[in-house]
């Protein structure tokens, strides 16, 4: 009977766009609507992404695009630069039963391939990004050990297989091949749990410019032969024995392969910040809608939050005041402090202003955390919220799953108005119409004949 690597592999070669479920079709549609449009949004107000796009382009031009920009660069550079935009803003897909966001390697990945080994078409790329973007779900799923109690960081670490399988796919590389370049994707991705502890760095927002690099390169090498591992996955010294201390379920691994995709259900996030902030923010929009409330007079914001979403408190000083824009992202005081202040939490409120104001700050230092198990919530997506007053009045409200979940979703029309949005903002200048055009020809990506044009 063959294990977990041979398997999956023998799956991303066989996949082909006869054999894809309509759902998850439709699904990558719109991840592709959606990660294009915050790496588009990023190129023009993430500065963190900037020494990326800089040395990408100045390795010397090449084939491919780096998204919102006039720059090209190779195939591999873009993928790094790309992949840097591509959660520079906090505001890509997440998947909330597992850790992990699926796409924010993967699509970098397909979109430097399409243009840097192209012409690929509509059919080829939705197939490779649907493959990809469910191997990155199962390789969270199959954990039963956190990657956290070895200090690893498992975001861009799982998304890395899932990018690596859909670039093997898109070059249509066979289930050796497909075997090959996960095996040379364990030798490259990693991610140290320390990301999450520095006040300073910003390499949290830009983290995913490295498993997608390291996904095209996998997938090259493996088409030029280099030979890798047996069984990558599932070996004595393969992923989950060196990150999980050998604790996983195959069958979640396999369970159903090429019949259940998990990019069906994903969240599309309605803010930009991370996912465990996003109950918190809505509470926030939703009791300050519903009551008038002075800022002044709120005495502390009783946040109860689960195991998962501590580390968006801790240390509560530096979550109260953070000094770069990805740390307020990853903080439930500021977001939701920014939700109480200003009623919203969008794209133009993570600037040095919006960190320095002082409303904001003064709110965020009234939060309280108290740690409950969550029942009734689903993991890192819930939460309850109680403002108390002066006067001893009291105002709270509890969510199980923030908004964007599957149970939840924004609509198509919600996920085209953030994509423009995002792509209004692009360094490059990008008008509405444009945007708007853009959007349409990704929701009939099928029809399209050269997706690497596309983004050109």
């Amino acid at each position: 009977m063959t294990g977990p690597s041979d398997r999956i592999a023998a799956h991303v070669a066989a996949l082909d766009w006869a054999s894809l479920p309509a759902s998850a079709a439709d699904a990558a549609k719109l991840v592709l609507l959606d990660a294009a449009g915050v790496m588009l949004g990023a190129s023009g107000l993430a500065e963190e992404v900037r020494p990326f796009v800089r040395m990408a382009a100045a390795m010397g031009a090449g084939p491919c695009t780096i998204a919102g920009t006039n720059q090209r660069a190779s195939l591999p550079l873009a993928a790094l630069a790309n992949g840097a935009l591509a959660h520079a803003l906090d505001y890509e897909d997440a998947f909330d039963n597992a850790p992990g966001h699926p796409n924010a390697s993967l699509v970098p990945a397909l979109i430097a391939l399409a243009q840097g080994a192209g012409p690929v078409d509509g059919r080829r790329f939705l197939t490779a990004l649907a493959v990809g973007g469910d191997l990155s779900c199962r390789m969270g799923l199959a954990l039963r050990r956190p990657m956290e109690a070895g200090n690893w960081y498992p975001p861009p670490m799982l998304a890395a297989y899932g990018a690596t399988a859909g670039a093997a796919s898109l070059l249509g590389l066979d289930a050796a091949q497909v075997r090959d370049a996960l095996s040379m994707t364990l030798c490259q991705a990693v991610m140290p749990g320390e990301i999450k502890y520095s006040a300073g760095t910003v390499l949290r927002a830009v983290r995913e410019a490295f498993p997608a690099q390291a996904a095209v390169q996998s997938a090259l090498l493996a088409r030029e032969g280099v030979a890798g591992f047996e069984t990558p996955l599932e070996g004595r010294a393969g992923f989950y024995s060196l990150y999980a201390g050998g604790e996983f379920d195959a069958d979640d691994l396999t369970e159903r392969l090429g019949e259940h995709f998990w990019i069906e259900h994903l969240t599309f996030k309605p803010w930009p910040s991370c996912r465990g902030t996003h109950p918190f923010i809505e509470l926030a929009l939703d009791l300050r809608a519903r009551h008038v409330i002075d800022p002044a007079r709120i005495v502390r914001i009783e946040v109860e939050h689960d195991a998962i979403q501590a580390m968006l408190l801790e240390p509560l000083a530096r979550k109260a005041a953070p000094k770069v824009a990805i740390d307020a992202k990853f903080s439930i005081p500021f977001t939701a402090a920014l939700a109480l202040s200003r009623g919203r939490v969008g794209l133009d409120d993570f600037d040095a202003a919006s960190l320095a104001d002082p409303q904001v700050l003064a709110l965020a230092a009234k939060v309280v955390p108290i740690q409950r198990g969550g029942e009734g919530w689903q993991a890192g997506s819930g939460g309850l919220m109680r403002i108390v007053l002066a006067d001893g009045g009291v105002h709270s409200a509890e969510v199980d799953n923030a908004l964007g979940c599957p149970a939840r979703p924004l609509s198509e029309a919600a996920l085209v108005e953030k994509f423009v949005s995002c792509a209004t903002r692009a360094a490059r200048g990008i008008s509405e119409v444009e945007a708007r055009q853009m959007a349409e020809a990704m929701l009939n990506l099928e029809t399209c004949e050269d997706v690497g044009a596309l983004f050109a």
